[in-house]
């Protein structure tokens, strides 16, 4: 990804790690909300095993072993996304490995549900990534993957104070119909695609204190100047909001069943 389009690749360990628990935590009610989503797009086969594909610091890998009632392992490449998952909660159900969606470190046909949430635009080789998730599914599993698509693009409040992270997303994310091919190509049926509302934050406020914690990777794409200005254009409206204004958004999730 990083050559094709020009962008550097967000190297995890180097950046990120250090606020990427507290930047980007769920909110109770978001927690609730996408355990609904997965629960209502799992499919019908009792589940086991699942897979969070790119599980970083851990924010839906304990969610999903209560959900499900299963094991959980969270594959995750970066070292620091690893150890921050540990120290930030333990579960007896959950287990974080390394390794990436191009090498899962499980066997064939081992995992019932797999998860890539908000991962996809870091593989860089996709279709390599689509065979290994044909590879450790069980045939009829489902693959869950909330995901930007760039023909998709959702208003977001990150876009009216960080314009330019808009122009990324449509260059640093696939298409619906790219994104479709390469996993009908692997042997996956679509199954579904639907948006799914949630909150970010309760207040204005609140989100201006996540995003001083820079725990987005678009934003290593942004130069300091141009962080610094839409970081003090939130703070001011930030500051001048009277009563709690919720920050809420929309997000593509697509189901996509091993055949």
């Amino acid at each position: 990804m990083g050559d094709k389009v020009g962008l550097k690749r967000v190297d995890y360990d180097r950046t990120q790690h250090a606020g990427y628990a507290k930047g980007r935590r769920l909110l109770p009610a978001s927690r609730r909300t996408w355990m609904r989503a997965f629960r209502e797009h799992a499919g019908d086969r009792r589940i086991a095993t699942v897979l969070d594909v790119g599980s970083g610091t851990g924010r839906f890998t304990p969610a999903l072993a209560d959900e499900f009632g299963a094991d959980v392992i969270g594959v995750e490449p970066s070292a620091r996304m690893r150890e921050v998952a540990h120290i930030e909660s333990s579960h007896p159900l959950v287990r974080y490995v390394p390794g990436d969606a191009s090498a899962l470190p499980v066997d064939d046909a081992s995992a019932d549900l797999a998860l890539m949430f908000l991962v996809w635009h870091h593989v860089p080789d996709r279709p390599a990534a689509a065979r290994e998730l044909a590879r450790v599914l069980a045939p009829g599993a489902r693959l869950l993957m909330a995901t930007t698509l760039s023909d998709r693009l959702k208003d977001l409040l990150l876009y009216r104070y960080f314009p330019r992270t808009r122009d990324i997303d449509a260059v640093v994310f696939p298409t619906l119909d790219e994104t479709l091919g390469v996993f009908a190509d692997a042997g996956f049926a679509h199954t579904a695609l639907t948006e799914v509302h949630h909150r970010s934050a309760d207040s204005l406020a609140e989100y201006a204190g996540r995003q001083r914690m820079r725990a987005l990777s678009v934003y290593e794409h942004l130069t300091d100047e141009e962080y610094r200005d839409g970081l003090a254009a939130l703070e001011a409206d930030a500051a001048a909001e009277t009563a709690p204004r919720p920050v809420e958004s929309d997000c593509d999730l697509l189901a996509f069943t091993r055949r």
